[in-house]
């Protein structure tokens, strides 16, 4: 039986998930099937019968002995429409059995089944004992959740204006948490006019985020529609973790992921989306271990789902507003008013990107103005001029990524070249490529639009020669700025405010060169001082702090 009514014969692009049905939809080996039958209970269960629906949490994992079961997702409107078949000796299931969040698909048996039930904590045994199935199991589901978001299935339904700033923040949030999705542009897409009649809506209420069953979210916070949609996590406020990382950046991720393998529960607090600075990055080559290159995004979310296959909970949507360092356990205060204690604590917020000095900035944040380059931005300026602002490599990518489908960056910095701050095969990228012009010692001094940004002024300072050109969209990527006022005063920072390590107050060494100046709490990645800011180091930084967390919780065994 097909898992889909489509195959790679009817012409699917060989690099859709859909089409490497053996991978995405796999059949295990009578040999593998016993072994799984080892982890659950046999089950006969007659034609109809359901096994899990949408909005479900913690759901069971099915493996199909004899029969089917179709998958089904719900329109707008709340009408199953079944997409998927999983015949024998395949099994149910995607990302969502690693998380406690609300599953995107329903299933139910067609015709008479037997099946081989798997409860979740006995799933997740499964998949850490049986190394081999596992691998087939988790390279299944990261590809079933790619079809997902490819096709839009069992998503939701975005509508707005294409280059409005909350329309672009929901879009940002959905795709960066790898929640399928499909936007309606009220500026282009004629279908989004029979969407608004169907739900009564006018423009004046966009954006709106619909899910299935009519159910309509007004411009909600991104707080808001993470817990709308049931990708939120509750956590005991009451309960002491052994870590807690704030923050799920390279060096984040990397610390529960050795956390959890290690044993350790591990709870990640993240305020946006996993991947943080480096998971707005298009494509990152100088990253050991990935020749052709890889994006921050697909990057952070093979890492959160690493860091879950192990046990750690990511707890998105939420950032952290302050920390009483006063007392042990430490108590982590979350923007809803909720409380995470943890016996240490592991400060990987980072940094962001530092403003222009420009009048009226504010106003065309998002409606013009961005600070990431991934595919969702480059859909807005294709065949435009543009304006990347930056001496960096992230800089530096975003320009050589933007000029693929730009008719041209013109690429500002203050200085007077890029040697000194960006890496030679992208300085090397950057003069190859025709549609990218470099401006040295150029700097931008006006931005007007109405509504959303239609002409930039810059300056060329040693000549104070001033252009002013016709463009919609800045890629503004300078300098860096930690994350860390939510401290409030419980750690030593330097004089820019990153966070001091591996030294107290009198210059004594610490146990830990990402040791703070409180026992238990350490800092990894950008936001710690004399931090190299780059992705392979945070990284690093992330997985050799748990041994310095292992020998605080259990002084003498490490």
């Amino acid at each position: 039986m097909d898992a889909l009514p489509v195959t790679a014969e009817s012409g699917l692009d060989p690099s859709d998930p859909y089409a490497r049905e053996a991978q995405t939809f796999p059949r295990l080996s009578p040999e593998m099937a016993e072994r799984v039958a080892t982890y659950g209970t046999e089950e006969r269960l007659t034609g109809g019968t359901l096994l899990f629906s949408r909005g479900d949490r913690n759901v069971d994992f099915f493996f199909m002995v004899e029969g089917a079961v179709e998958l089904f997702d719900l329109d707008p409107e709340g009408n199953p429409h079944v997409f998927a078949v999983q015949g024998e000796q395949q099994f149910t299931g995607e990302l969502d059995l690693f998380t406690d969040h609300q599953i995107l698909v329903s299933g139910r048996t067609r015709g008479d089944s037997r099946v081989v039930r798997v409860k979740p904590h006995d799933f997740r045994r499964l998949v850490s004992t049986e190394s081999d199935i596992g691998e087939i199991i988790m390279r299944a589901f990261i590809l079933r959740r790619v079809g997902l978001i490819r096709h839009a299935q069992a998503g939701v339904v975005l509508i707005g204006s294409g280059h409005g700033a909350d329309t672009l923040r929901l879009q940002s949030f959905l795709t960066r948490n790898g929640y399928p999705h499909k936007l309606l542009d009220i500026d282009v897409d004629p279908g989004a006019s029979g969407f608004l009649k169907c739900f009564e809506l006018t423009p004046a209420q966009l954006p709106v985020v619909i899910a299935p069953g009519r159910n309509v979210f007004r411009n909600p916070s991104n707080a808001a529609l993470a817990d709308d949609l049931g990708f939120s996590e509750a956590v005991d406020p009451e309960h002491v973790h052994d870590v807690v990382v704030v923050g799920a950046g390279p060096a984040g991720l990397a610390t529960a992921v050795y956390a959890a393998s290690e044993g350790l529960e591990t709870v990640v607090v993240e305020a946006l989306a996993p991947g943080g600075q480096a998971g707005t990055s298009s494509k990152i080559e100088n990253y050991l271990g990935f020749p052709t290159g890889i994006s921050g995004q697909a990057l952070a979310g093979r890492a959160q789902v690493q860091a879950r296959k192990f046990g750690a909970r990511l707890i998105v949507s939420r950032s952290v507003t302050g920390i009483d360092c006063k007392s042990m356990p430490y108590r982590l205060c979350l923007e809803d008013g909720r409380m995470v204690s943890a016996r240490t604590v592991v400060i990987a917020t980072g940094a962001r990107y530092r403003k222009l000095d420009v009048p009226d900035l504010a106003r065309f944040e998002g409606q013009g103005v961005h600070y990431a380059a991934t595919a969702m931005e480059s859909n807005l300026c294709h065949g435009e001029e543009i304006i990347v602002v930056g001496g960096g490599n992230s800089a530096g990518q975003a320009a050589v990524f933007l000029s693929r489908t730009v008719s041209k960056v013109h690429l500002l910095v203050r200085s007077g070249g890029l040697a000194a701050t960006m890496s030679d095969y992208l300085v090397q990228r950057i003069q190859s490529t025709g549609r990218i012009e470099l401006h040295t010692r150029t700097e931008i001094t006006r931005l007007a639009g109405r509504r959303f940004l239609e002409e930039v002024t810059w300056v060329h300072r040693p000549t104070e020669e001033a252009t002013t050109r016709r463009i919609g969209n800045i890629f503004v990527m300078i300098g860096a700025e930690p994350n860390t006022d939510w401290l409030n005063g419980c750690l030593e920072l330097d004089g820019k405010g990153f966070v001091r390590t591996g030294q107290d107050s009198q210059g004594r060494a610490l146990a830990s060169p990402y040791a703070t100046s409180r026992p238990g709490i350490y800092a990894v990645g950008d936001v710690r001082s004399g931090s190299v800011k780059r992705v392979a180091s945070s990284v690093g930084e992330g997985s050799v702090v748990v041994q310095a967390i292992h020998g605080f919780l259990h002084p003498g065994v490490v």
